[in-house]
């Protein structure tokens, strides 16, 4: 597996570094965060000690579907999906078609790796 860098941003700055990226005015450096967050809050949230452990159970277990990872980890079905939606729409989680159709969750990365700047509003370098 590999390792993914996460940044913290605010959204006026991501904005403005993904608008130069589009119109050829930045190009992305080798090294620089692959994940952004808007904050700390939002990074918290998503990344908190319980999901942390989710996704460490994805990896080691490697459930066939969702009900699967339910049992494994003691927690409901419908706030799990909840949980793995909002990390796959950060790329944290792949959801893929298992057998019969259910969702199946993998986790693509074997280390999280936070790029964080020490000043209030997060500038790209």
């Amino acid at each position: 597996m590999k390792r993914v860098k996460i940044g913290i941003m605010s959204l006026p700055n991501f904005q403005a570094y993904t608008r130069d990226i589009v119109t050829g005015k930045y190009k992305r450096k080798r090294g620089e965060p692959k994940i952004w967050f808007s904050s700390m809050a939002s990074f918290a949230q998503v990344l908190s000690d319980q999901n942390r452990d989710l996704l460490s159970l994805i990896a080691e277990q490697q459930p066939e579907s969702i009900s699967e990872l339910a049992r494994l980890s003691d927690r409901s079905q419908s706030n799990l999906t909840r949980t793995l939606k909002k990390m796959e729409s950060y790329g944290l989680v792949k959801m893929e078609t298992g057998t019969r159709g259910s969702k199946r969750p993998s986790v693509p990365y074997s280390d999280i790796v936070l790029d964080m700047s020490i000043g209030r509003s997060a500038q790209r370098a």
